[in-house]
């Protein structure tokens, strides 16, 4: 899940900084409209990729992880109402 995010987010960026340098190296001499159009869109892109980057899949867990102190994850598991595996007998 990692690795497609990452890649997705390189994509996002590659593309907003291809963007931006096409419209001032050569898009320009042609339209300085059409320039600063581009230039519009390459900073729309950052924020897009940033959400992209960051979003949970559904295989990613993260709320219900352990977090390495016993008695924090075991008061949170009772708290949630969840048994731990191993921990499902009680005397």
């Amino acid at each position: 899940m990692y690795a497609r995010r990452r890649r997705a987010y390189f994509l996002l960026m590659g593309g907003c900084l291809v963007l931006f340098v096409s419209a001032w190296a050569f898009v320009r001499l042609w339209s300085v409209e059409a320039a600063v159009a581009m230039c519009v869109v390459a900073m729309a892109v950052p924020p897009f990729a940033a959400i992209v980057a960051n979003r949970r899949g559904p295989d990613d867990r993260w709320w219900d992880d352990p977090s390495g102190d016993p008695q924090s994850d075991e008061w949170w598991d009772e708290l949630d109402g969840k048994r731990r595996p191993g921990r499902d007998s009680e005397p």
